[in-house]
C-alpha cells in the first residue's frame, strides 16, 4: 500500500474506531481504576519508524508494572489485576494504541514496535522493519497471540524470546514487508479481530 494511502486509512479507521469504541474505552479505563490503585493507561517507551523513540499507550494489567526495557510477561505473572488478566486473554489492554495511530507514532498494520534494548540487539534487522511505522498488529502478532504462555514454560524466558521468539518474529515481519499492500493489511485486520481468544 502506497504511503500516503495507507496514512488516510489508518487516520480515518483509527478515529472512527475511537469514535465508535469510546463507550468501552471509558470502562475499561473505570474497571482498570477499581481493580488496583495507578493510572488507567501504562506508557512504555519503544522504537518506531527510522529509530525515533515514542510512547506506546495500553490499558494498565499489572501492578508494578514494569518500566524500562523490561517488557517480558512470562506465564501468569502474579502482577496481573483481575481485570488486567481479561485484558491480556481479549487483547482489549491494546486498544489505546489507535490514538498512537491517530498521532502518526504507529500504523493499525506493521511490524510491532520493540523496547529499545531489543532493537539494539537486532539493529540490522530493524534497519529493515523501521523503515516503515510500527503497527498495532502484524501476522506475527497473531502466531504469537499466546506469547506469554510460551515463555512461561522455557526455562530461562527472556534467553527463549531472544533466541527463538523475535527472530521468528523478525521474519514474518520481514516477510509482510515483502508483501504488503491494501488486501494483506485488511486480512491481518480482519484476522486480529477474529482470532480465537486465549482460555484460562
Amino acid at each position: 500500500m502506497a504511503t500516503v494511502t495507507k496514512r488516510v486509512f489508518d487516520i480515518l479507521m483509527s478515529s472512527l474506531g475511537i469514535i465508535l469504541l469510546s463507550p468501552l474505552l471509558l470502562f475499561i479505563g473505570l474497571l482498570v481504576k477499581i481493580d488496583s490503585p495507578g493510572p488507567a493507561l501504562f506508557r512504555q517507551e519503544r522504537i518506531g519508524r527510522h529509530f525515533r523513540p515514542f510512547k506506546i499507550f495500553k490499558f494498565r494489567t499489572m501492578t508494578g508494572e514494569p518500566s524500562g526495557d523490561v517488557t517480558l510477561t512470562v506465564g501468569e505473572d502474579v502482577r496481573i489485576t483481575r481485570v488486567g488478566r481479561w485484558l491480556r486473554r481479549s487483547k482489549l489492554d491494546e486498544l489505546p494504541q489507535l490514538f498512537n495511530v491517530v498521532v502518526g507514532d504507529m500504523s493499525l498494520v506493521g511490524p510491532r514496535p520493540e523496547v529499545p534494548r531489543y532493537v539494539e540487539m537486532f539493529r540490522k534487522d530493524y534497519e529493515e522493519l523501521l523503515a516503515v511505522q510500527p503497527g498495532m498488529t502484524d501476522a506475527a502478532s497473531i502466531t504469537y497471540r499466546h506469547e506469554a504462555a510460551l515463555l512461561g514454560m522455557a526455562d530461562n524466558a527472556e534467553q527463549a524470546y531472544i533466541s527463538t521468539i523475535l527472530p521468528e518474529k523478525i521474519r514474518i515481519a520481514k516477510i509482510y514487508l515483502r508483501h504488503s499492500s491494501f488486501l494483506v493489511d485488511l486480512f491481518i485486520i480482519l484476522r486480529t479481530l477474529f482470532v480465537k481468544p486465549q482460555r484460562g
